[in-house]
This record gives C-alpha cells, sequence and structure tokens, in this order.
C-alpha cells in the first residue's frame, strides 16, 4: 500500500514539476533535493513561459502555484510566513499571491445552502444573488437578505473542495515526511510539523461552523470597543458548508484618497488599527491572521469592520509574556535581555553561547532599528531573528511565524494609511503598560496562584495515575527499579499518597500571604 502511495504521488509529483518548470520555479523543488531525476526530466520536458524571465523568483513560484490551485494557492500564502527558511524577497512575493479563483454556478452554491441547512432558499431567503461578489479557493460570498430583511452575506464552501484537499495533503505529508529523510539538516525546521498545522488550519476553513465560531469570539473580545467591528453571525442560517454573517460595507482601509475625501482621519485610523492589533495579541492571545487590506474596511462612521475568520492565531500567556520581553528588549536595544528571554523561554538549547546568541541578537536589531522611525519593521526584525535558528539549533515556532505574517501584512496597511507614521509607535505604550500589569512581580504573584490552583485540580487525575502505575508495577506491567516497586507496593497499602497535595497547597499559601503582604 505504502508502495503504491509512493508511486502515486511520484506521479503527481512529475506533474507538479512539469508545471514549476514552465514558469521557472523548479527551484522549490530542487531545493528538497529528493527525485532529483524527476526534477531534471521535467526541466526538459516542459517550455517555458517567456514572460517568467522578466519575474522575481517568487513571482514565478507564485504564477505557478495559482495554476496548480487552491491546495497549492493555500500552501503558497502558508510558506509565505517562512521567510526562515524561504528568505525574505522570496516570502514577500507570495505573500502577494492573490487567493482568487472563478466563481462556480449559482445553482450550486443555492443546492449546497439548502442541504446544509435543510431548508429551501426561499424559506431562508427572501433575495439571494447568484453572482457571486467574490471567489477564492475554498468559498465564495453571495449577497442575500432574510427573510425577516436583513442584509447579509453567505459564504459557501466549493463544490468537492473537501476531496481535492485531501489527497492533496497526502501529497503533502508525503513529500514532507521524504524531505526529512533525504535531507536530515530540514528536521530542525519541522517540514511535517508545518504540513500539519497547515492540515488543520484547512480543515478548520472548510468547516464554517468554526469560523463563525472564530467571529463570534473575536465579536465578544471587542464588544466594549468603540473603533473595531465584527459582522454579528446569523446562526441560524450557519452550518458546516455555508455561513451567514452581517453583510457590511465600507471604504478598504487602504484606500487613503478614499477615506480622507469620505471625511475620515487616516492618523485616526492607524492609531484604532494598532490598538486592535496590540489588543487582539497581548490581552486576548488570539488574532485574526488574514489582515490583508481586502478584509478591512472602514465604515460610515470611521469604524475598522474585519471579515473572513478563516485564519486565526492563538498564543498562549507564556508566548505573550516572551513576545512582550523580545519587542521591548529589541526597541530598548537591550540584547542581553533578548537573548536572556530565548534562553528562560527554552527557544535556544541550553548549550549555546548566550554571548554569541547576544552578537547575533544586536546584528539583527541594529540595522533595522538605526532607521528613521517610520521605517522601522517590527514583522522583518523577527522575520530575520527566524532566519539565524539554523545557527542555534531553535527550533521553529509556528504560532510565531504566523504572528510575523499578521504583523508584516498590518505594517503594509499601516503605511497605507501614512507612510511617516509608524505603528509600533503607537502600540509601544500600550505594550509597556500591558509588561507593568502582567510582568511586574505582583503580576508574577498572581500567576504563581493560578498556577497552583491549577495544580490542585489536576490531584485526583495525578493521584489516579500513581496508583495505576502501582498496580500495573505490581502485575509485571512496567519495568521499575526493586526499591521503587517496595514503596508503590507500601504505598498501595497505605492509601494514595498525600505529598503532592501538600506540596500544591504549600505553594497555594505562599503565593497567597506573598500577595498579601505585597499588598495586592
Amino acid at each position: 500500500m505504502e508502495v503504491l502511495r509512493g508511486l502515486r504521488n511520484l506521479a503527481r509529483l512529475l506533474g507538479i514539476a512539469r508545471t514549476l518548470a514552465r514558469h521557472d520555479a523548479l527551484f522549490a523543488l530542487e531545493a528538497l533535493g529528493f527525485a532529483p531525476v524527476l526534477v531534471a526530466g521535467a526541466a526538459l520536458l516542459s517550455r517555458r513561459d517567456p514572460e517568467s524571465k522578466r519575474l522575481r523568483p517568487g513571482q514565478r513560484l507564485a504564477r505557478a502555484l495559482q495554476e496548480l490551485g487552491p491546495s497549492f494557492i493555500k500552501l503558497g500564502q502558508t510558506l509565505s510566513t517562512r521567510s526562515d527558511l524561504l528568505g525574505e524577497e522570496l516570502a514577500a512575493d507570495l505573500s502577494e499571491l492573490q487567493d482568487r479563483l472563478p466563481p462556480f454556478p449559482g445553482a450550486q452554491a443555492r443546492a449546497t445552502v439548502e442541504s446544509g441547512l435543510g431548508r429551501k432558499i426561499e424559506e431562508l431567503f427572501s433575495h439571494f444573488e447568484d453572482t457571486a461578489v467574490a471567489a477564492a479557493s475554498i468559498a465564495q460570498v453571495h449577497y442575500a437578505v432574510t427573510s425577516d430583511g436583513c442584509l447579509v452575506a453567505v459564504k459557501v464552501l466549493r463544490p468537492g473542495i473537501e476531496q481535492a484537499f485531501a489527497r492533496d495533503l497526502d501529497l503533502f505529508r508525503w513529500a514532507a515526511a521524504a524531505a526529512e529523510r533525504v535531507r536530515p539538516n530540514l528536521r530542525r525546521l519541522r517540514p511535517q510539523a508545518s504540513v500539519e498545522m497547515f492540515a488543520a488550519t484547512v480543515r478548520a476553513e472548510m468547516d464554517l461552523r468554526l469560523e463563525a465560531a472564530a467571529a463570534s469570539e473575536l465579536a465578544q473580545n471587542f464588544a466594549d470597543d468603540p473603533g473595531f467591528v465584527v459582522p454579528k453571525v446569523d446562526w441560524s442560517r450557519t452550518a458546516k458548508r455555508a455561513l451567514t454573517l452581517a453583510r457590511v460595507t465600507g471604504i478598504r482601509i487602504d484606500d487613503r484618497a478614499a477615506l480622507i475625501a469620505a471625511g475620515h482621519d487616516p492618523d485616526r485610523i492607524l492609531a484604532i488599527s494598532a490598538n486592535a492589533i496590540f489588543t487582539q495579541v497581548f490581552r486576548d492571545g488570539f488574532f485574526h491572521a488574514d489582515l490583508h487590506p481586502g478584509n478591512l474596511s472602514v465604515d460610515a462612521k470611521g469604524r475598522i469592520v474585519v471579515v473572513d475568520f478563516g485564519i486565526m492565531g492563538r498564543l498562549d500567556r507564556k508566548t505573550r509574556n516572551y513576545l512582550a520581553d523580545m519587542l521591548l528588549g529589541f526597541l530598548n536595544r537591550d540584547y542581553a535581555r533578548v537573548a536572556d528571554v530565548h534562553f528562560r523561554a527554552g527557544y535556544v538549547p541550553a548549550h549555546q553561547s548566550r554571548d554569541a546568541f547576544t552578537q547575533a541578537c544586536r546584528s539583527i536589531g541594529e540595522p533595522i532599528l538605526g532607521l528613521p522611525m517610520q521605517e522601522i519593521s517590527i514583522a522583518r526584525l523577527l522575520a530575520q531573528l527566524f532566519q539565524i535558528t539554523e545557527t542555534f539549533e531553535m527550533e521553529t515556532q509556528p504560532q510565531l511565524l504566523l504572528l510575523q505574517k499578521t504583523l508584516l501584512m498590518a505594517e503594509g496597511v499601516g503605511r497605507r494609511l501614512n507612510d511617516r507614521v509608524n505603528m509600533w509607535t503607537l502600540a509601544r505604550p500600550l505594550i509597556e503598560d500591558w509588561m507593568r500589569e502582567n510582568r511586574s512581580p505582583e503580576a508574577r504573584l498572581k500567576n504563581l496562584v493560578a498556577d497552583a490552583a491549577a495544580v490542585l485540580e489536576r490531584l485526583p487525575a495525578l493521584l489516579h495515575d500513581i496508583e495505576v502505575a502501582a498496580a500495573q508495577a505490581a502485575d509485571g506491567g512496567l519495568r521499575l527499579s526493586p526499591e521503587t516497586l517496595r514503596q508503590l507496593a507500601a504505598q498501595q497499602g497505605r492509601g494514595p499518597a498525600l505529598w503532592p497535595l501538600w506540596v500544591a497547597v504549600a505553594c497555594l499559601a505562599i503565593a497567597i500571604a506573598a500577595l498579601i503582604w505585597t499588598g495586592t
């Protein structure tokens, strides 16, 4: 079975290689270093597009991926976050890859909605436009009016898209595993983990109930924010393959001239945007990860309206703390602090030289931070930081790669609004306030209390696991030392061990006492 799978994927790979060769983009496969005969054969059998000569490598690759179809368009957009793997120029070119495909017929969209919701279109909507207003690789959008008169936008999955992605994901998994076998040095970049992250993202995008939930969560997070709007989900008209949201109108956020003509202040919009990015990343740890200008508009009230919630990112508390410490270290040119943050987080192995890593951070920060303020790019700084990972054996952090892409898009929007103002100038006071509230000694003690409480909650399961281990050891299911076996047998006779409970209670008591002592 595995042999057949390999032969099938090799045949598909030949077709892909011929498309890449036609666009003079075979370097994408040559870099992986496997199936060189196949790649060479594709180069000989394919005629190059004359227009490819005037394009950069990333532009040629983007055109090839566009031709290969939906899965490859999405793959290209995912790869655009991997500047550590591809380099800045190639990643930037892929970030411009347009996720646009010809629309499928309105009759098929109607059938999909009816099948998913179990009701006739006429029962759901008083009007449903057959012509799509936007069509992408996974879904397209139709305007409609509900039976109770609400203006809505209905997102509908493409017919057969799940099967097409499943077939291509099998190829991607096979190729990633083969690349790791042939090129062991690629394992540090975690190609298989990256494919699985891509697969998880695609799965989420192809269940529109999950997108609806993401929109609902983001709306809840910004319920009290007067400047940032998320369209309301119509849950009664939403299913796995159809999503209905309140219709929004506005001016594209990157159309500065139109914004000014409508009476909006671009600097105010930029400030709202910077605040929204900061809030999503640091306060909530839940951010919109596809903030290109097509998904952002400004309504008549001057509010930023965001759409398309298929790609979202999450950052846990530890990662947010790391990110804040690292950014402030760079902004203050405290490179020793930046290095210390990476070692404490475990991103750089302990056996690496702290001094050498500090020097590397300086080599990244100084050229960028020495630019005029309006030209400083935190996204570029992160990209260059990820590029030094091989030297210091840093493992790729997929959640930070997604964030880097998001920041890159946000900075691009900011420059279109006002190329003389840097969004980080606006966001820095917010980051510093957040640091004082979340990284101060008092805040760390609060976190200690929360962690101790979490340990207490897990104690019953921990004690159960100890008893199971003891029982398995007694039955010969575990190979433990004789001393450990004697201790576990004795413990079974006395009942569950209480030392973990007392340790957790002691930690909690110390934390609470410290909080009282500090007056928090």
